[in-house]
């Protein structure tokens, strides 16, 4: 009888990337859905996460009860892949501003069926400021109703929320945030933070007068300076995992990585970080929003 060598499961098994790309792929066809289709879609994919979520809770409760377990699972946190998966379904905890994100993405499909949308501007504190458009900024009843229920899913998902504002739409109105941003001089370059302010290897998001974000990242005494957001969604990265080694970030949202110093994607080549300029000068990190 002839043995039969073991397949190798590394050699069958697709690249996170490719993993990622699929789920992308998927994702966009359902969106591209008329709404009673696209409805009942994501109802199943909410299913099947939620299934998933319990049998990854009881892993991670398990593991977490044994000393070398534990260890274990922080090992495993430190791999981008396992740490997309457990954050995606909120057993990895993202931070306050990354969760804001993550619920109002959620919720554009329910306000754009109802001739409406959604737009995150800022998170301060235990305050959320958003923009709304169609027919959640008028004033019928139905706005209403839409009004409450964004300010009720995000009170309950991220439960340090406890104000929701309304930033105006009219392009004349007196601005609801104050910008950390000082005027740009006459080059266009703007202070940003203290170089001391922003540690290795950790995400720093610094905010324009736009409204924008601006996610620094430093190792050593190398400057990058990105828009803060992921090519793919345009969602904010400043949440994502730095591997110091490879120098790259990854995503929060659907495990896009990028090349910490061009901007490249990883994940999908022909995306791209848009960066900003960025110097440092008497100690201070100084960027060039606009050329």
């Amino acid at each position: 009888m002839t043995a039969t060598a073991p397949v190798s499961d590394t050699a069958a098994s697709p690249s996170l990337e490719t993993l990622a790309a699929n789920v992308q792929r998927t994702l966009d066809d359902v969106r591209g859905m008329p709404i009673d289709q696209r409805t009942r879609a994501l109802a199943l994919k909410d299913a099947l996460e939620a299934f998933h979520k319990a049998g990854l809770s009881t892993i991670v409760r398990t593991l977490k009860q044994d000393p070398h377990g534990k260890e274990l699972l922080f090992a495993l946190v430190d791999d981008p892949g396992v740490y997309a998966l457990l954050a995606l379904h909120g057993i990895v905890k993202a931070d306050v501003r990354t969760r804001v994100a993550r619920v109002v993405e959620n919720l554009r499909p329910y306000t754009q069926s109802h001739g409406g949308d959604v737009t995150l501007v800022d998170v301060t504190a235990d305050t959320v400021y958003v923009r709304l458009a169609g027919a959640c900024n008028g004033c019928s009843m139905s706005s209403v109703t839409l009004r409450n229920g964004i300010e009720e899913a995000l009170k309950e998902q991220v439960p340090e929320i406890t104000r929701i504002e309304v930033v105006p739409n009219e392009p004349d109105s007196t601005p609801a945030l104050v910008s950390l941003s000082r005027a740009p001089r006459g080059d266009g370059w703007v202070d940003g933070p203290a170089l001391d302010d922003v540690q290795d290897a950790r995400p720093f998001r610094f905010e324009v007068s736009d409204g924008r974000s601006i996610v620094i990242l430093r190792f050593g005494d190398s400057i990058s300076a990105w828009w803060n957001a992921c090519a793919h969604m345009g969602l904010p990265i400043d949440g994502g995992m730095v591997d110091v080694e490879a120098r790259t970030i990854t995503c929060p949202w659907h495990g896009f990585r990028y090349d910490c110093a061009s901007g490249e994607c990883l994940t999908a080549p022909q995306a791209q970080l848009e960066g900003v300029p960025a110097r440092v000068t008497n100690g201070r990190i100084q960027l060039r929003p606009a050329q």
